[in-house]
């Protein structure tokens, strides 16, 4: 008995002494959940109506920052949701992509209610006055800044990741620029078996 109790003590001394051991993540996008665990936007939709995460409970919220005058980063990445609902076929009724205008300057009510259902019809245009869009930003770590242009208007510089948000609030993953579809897709199917 002395001899098994000294064998599993020098076993999990041992143990202990390599470090917790951590399983890979079976997401391709990383884990974001512990920085933006309580991340939310309180903002509105394209009539108006006011809206937030919680709103969109019980499915995979998509949600991307950008403008409707980007001139690449904003529609691709658009179009590559739009290929990425269609790949989930059945499973798409059960995803919402939002769409957070970082210029509510320009970007009207009227513009987000027609630009991103033109990529995908369930696709969401969000928008709020200039704080709302800084908070909401801030929330999920979004950084945007104006630039002047040669037009003599400006462009906005802004971070281009893609949030992944489970039905139940978390896991949160963030998809960088130009994820692969089909890796979007299977990152989808793991969290639509979150509750």
């Amino acid at each position: 008995m002395f001899l098994r109790n000294l064998l599993l003590f020098s076993m999990f001394s041992l143990l202990t002494a390599c470090g917790e051991q951590k399983l890979p993540s079976p997401f391709k996008a990383s884990d974001v959940s512990a920085k933006y665990a309580q991340a939310d936007f309180h903002l509105n939709d394209a009539a108006g109506k006011p809206v937030s995460l919680a709103d969109f409970r019980g499915k995979v919220v998509v949600l991307f920052f950008g403008y409707t005058h980007c001139p690449q980063i904003c529609p691709t990445t658009l179009a590559d949701l739009a290929q990425v609902m269609r790949m989930l076929d059945k499973d798409a009724d059960r995803v919402q992509v939002l769409f957070v205008t970082l210029d509510p300057e320009r970007d009207t009510r009227e513009l987000l209610a027609q630009y991103p259902p033109a990529f995908y019809p369930t696709f969401k245009g969000l928008s709020g006055d200039s704080m709302a869009t800084a908070q909401a930003a801030q929330a999920f770590g979004v950084i945007y800044q104006k630039q002047p242009n040669k037009n003599g208007g400006y462009d906005l510089d802004h971070s281009a990741g893609t949030y992944l948000i489970a039905p139940g609030g978390k896991p949160v993953l963030l998809a960088p620029y130009g994820q692969r579809a089909e890796l979007l897709v299977q990152d989808i199917k793991l969290l639509l078996a979150f509750k």
